[in-house]
């Protein structure tokens, strides 16, 4: 048994955690030789970033939840009614205006990126059995500086060259000063992480290196990514991979556990392993944004073919429809892992540190 809790195991969790930063790291490296750092992504970096993970990441809810009959049935309204309920509050939205509905889904992603970060660091308190209340009130401080300062930044400097999912989706309602009297409590409540990170590892003995790297890769990428450069590419490249990658671990050793234990439904076909999962997933992820290319967006033609003209003048309903797998997957997440039980191999943890 390894003497620090990670919540895979030491390959899993360095290869998810920090194996996702170090490529993002990298392709800042590529960016700046290539002069991309200050540009759009471009389609090479689109198409595995954006499609094969964040999008795909998305249709892994269905292995968590409507792939396992049991897990389907046991809360039904929820996974029925809360699609439904989220798709009349899209149509609702979107009847305000585009920029209301897009304004909405931006500050709902942003609310669900930040609160996954946190996640991850209450799993590994938890892994770790650690209980000291100075432990937890620093660990929460810091994961959410980590994201939320550079939010509160790119809302100070608003307009940027990128954005969240539509240009002017983020409000520019915030001044200048919020992130410049922000900095030095980022910068305070971090340095505190650090201090109390060596402190424990050097002094106390009690190490938990996988919290360590969640919070430390967080702040880097979030930082490097909004604050310190300026373009669509270094913002992507660092937003998506720590996000979509360990929450593709965490869905895929969970659901495989299940069919493991006998669960119903289409579940069963990771009996066949992780290639099919990843096939099954990139292959509703392109099947969903070939529909959003082709009735909305229009822009990658030579990837999805050309545009469909029978969605103009009903894009209230089309627009809400097509964003309904991915309003479900932050809508749902706030429940599926909410309960610590519901991560069976996450269940034993050591005894409480001191």
């Amino acid at each position: 048994m390894s003497r620090y809790p990670w919540l895979f195991g030491a390959p899993v969790d360095l290869g998810v955690f920090l194996g996702s930063a170090l490529v993002s790291f990298a392709l800042l490296g590529i960016g700046a030789a290539f002069g991309l750092l200050h540009s759009d992504s471009p389609e090479w970096i689109w198409v595995p970033f954006v499609l094969l993970i964040d999008v795909a990441h998305v249709w892994s809810t269905l292995f968590r939840v409507y792939f396992d009959r049991d897990e389907r049935e046991r809360r039904r309204l929820l996974y029925f009614g809360g699609p439904v309920f989220v798709y009349v509050v899209g149509v609702l939205v979107y009847s305000l205006g585009p920029h209301v509905f897009w304004r909405a889904a931006a500050y709902f992603a942003v609310y669900h990126f930040v609160r996954q970060q946190y996640g991850w660091v209450v799993l590994y308190r938890r892994k770790g059995g650690e209980t000291l209340a100075v432990d937890r009130w620093i660990d929460t401080a810091a994961i959410y500086a980590a994201s939320v300062y550079p939010l509160l930044y790119w809302h100070a400097h608003l307009p940027q060259k990128y954005s969240w999912f539509v240009a002017g989706d983020f409000s520019d309602v915030l001044p200048l000063w919020v992130s410049q009297v922000g900095f030095p409590l980022y910068l305070l409540v971090v340095g505190a992480y650090v201090v109390r990170a060596l402190q424990r590892w050097f002094v106390l003995g009690l190490r938990n290196p996988g919290k360590d790297i969640v919070v430390g890769t967080t702040a880097l990428c979030w930082y490097l990514g909004i604050v310190a450069f300026n373009s669509d590419y270094a913002f992507t490249v660092t937003n998506v991979v720590i996000h979509g990658v360990p929450y593709l671990a965490l869905v895929y050793l969970e659901a495989r556990r299940r069919e493991r234990a006998g669960h119903p439904g289409l579940i069963r076909v990771l009996a066949y392993g992780p290639l099919v999962f990843l096939a099954v997933l990139v292959v509703l992820a392109y099947g969903e944004e070939l529909l959003w290319d082709r009735l909305i967006w229009r822009e990658r033609a030579w990837l999805f073919g050309s545009g469909w003209s029978w969605a103009r003048g009903i894009e209230a309903f089309v627009v809400p429809l097509l964003a309904l797998p991915q309003l479900t997957h932050y809508f749902l997440d706030g429940y599926i892992w909410r309960k610590h039980a519901n991560i069976s191999y996450l269940a034993r943890t050591p005894k409480p540190a001191r």
